[in-house]
Order: C-alpha cells, then structure tokens, then sequence
C-alpha cells in the first residue's frame, strides 16, 4: 500500500458523537504500552504521527486517521495499565462498546497483543468483547524483535491458546523496529477494501 496521505480528521472524547464517515474503518485496540501508536506509524509509513508514548494511557480519546482519502485507521484509547480512575475507564469502554456497535464502516478489528507474554485477563476480556461484538478481532503480536526466531512458534501457539482462538482467525506477528508484518496487515486491510 502506497501511502500518499494521511490527516488526523477527527478526535472523539467521551461526550463526542462518532462522525459519519463514508469510508471504511480498520480499528487498532491494545492494553496500554502494547504498540498501539508504533504499529498505526509503521502503517503510515510516518515516523511519528500517532504518538508514541512510555506513559501508559496516552490515547484517550478515539483517533480517526484518514489515509489517502480512501479508508480510516481507527486508533481505540488503551486498556489495562492506565493510571486513571475506575470511572474514567468505565467511560473509555462504554465509548470503545458504542464505536464497536454503532459504526457501519468498521471493516476489520486488530486487537494488539505483546508476543512476549501470555495474553493477561484483560486481553482475553477485550478478544471475547470484540467476537462478542461480531468481528473476528486480527491479533498483532507486537515486539517481535524482542524474542528469539526459534521462539516465535512457541509464543504465537501460547497466545491463540490463551486468547482461544479459532484455527481460521489470523495472526500476526509485527515488529516496529524491522517492519516485518506490516505487508500482511495491508494485504488484509486492502483484501476487505475490495469486498
């Protein structure tokens, strides 16, 4: 995918109603910290666009980026170790639930997961949430720069076991640092643009 344009168009906060695109959606959700903004600049061929942060909790509001005119990359406020109160949370997932239910050009969820670990009560919560919800949640498993070659089969059977994952879902494995994933992830998003 060529990427001759990208705008941050829109901002949803909490009280915010969800705009009216006619352009399909690829929405990104993670935990805090996962990559989340990494993998959205990877794919944007950006250095820095979404932004990047060591403080968990950084996107909290809904990001719409449209690229070239032509579809959105839909950037979810992480979940799990934000630092904010249980209220404010309860807002975030009240506005993830409501995006997930009230979009009509939401295409395809990529729900980001760090390679390195078992996927945490919060992960297998947002994955049932998401298949609760109708899709079939992609898994990026991010920072796969930071395990073994020989390691990788054995951490992505841990993680569709932990996520109990069905044999035709997909996953990924991605790194920010080499980019590997990141054709994959296109061809997807490119796939459901033809449908």
């Amino acid at each position: 995918m060529i990427i001759k344009n990208v705008e941050l168009e829109t901002v949803c906060g909490i009280t915010s109603k969800l705009p009216e695109n006619i352009h399909p959606e690829f929405a990104f959700a993670g935990k805090s910290n996962v990559g989340k903004s990494s993998l959205i600049n990877a794919l944007m061929n950006r250095k820095s666009y979404a932004r990047t942060s060591s403080q968990p909790g950084k996107t909290q509001t809904i990001n719409f980026y449209h690229i070239n005119d032509a579809l959105y990359y839909v950037d979810l406020p992480g979940y799990g170790y934000a630092k904010v109160t249980l209220a404010v949370k309860e807002k975030w997932g009240k506005m993830i639930e409501n995006y997930l239910q009230k979009s009509p050009m939401l295409k395809m969820v990529f729900l980001l997961i760090d390679i390195r670990h078992e996927p945490s009560a919060n992960d297998k919560m947002m994955y049932d949430w998401i298949v609760h919800n109708g899709y079939r949640p992609v898994i990026v498993a991010t920072k796969l720069d930071k395990i073994n070659r020989s390691q990788i089969q054995k951490h992505v059977k841990m993680l569709r076991t932990g996520l109990g994952m069905e044999k035709e879902d997909v996953l990924i494995p991605f790194s920010a640092e080499t980019k590997q994933g990141r054709e994959e992830i296109w061809e997807l998003i490119e796939g459901q643009m033809a449908d």
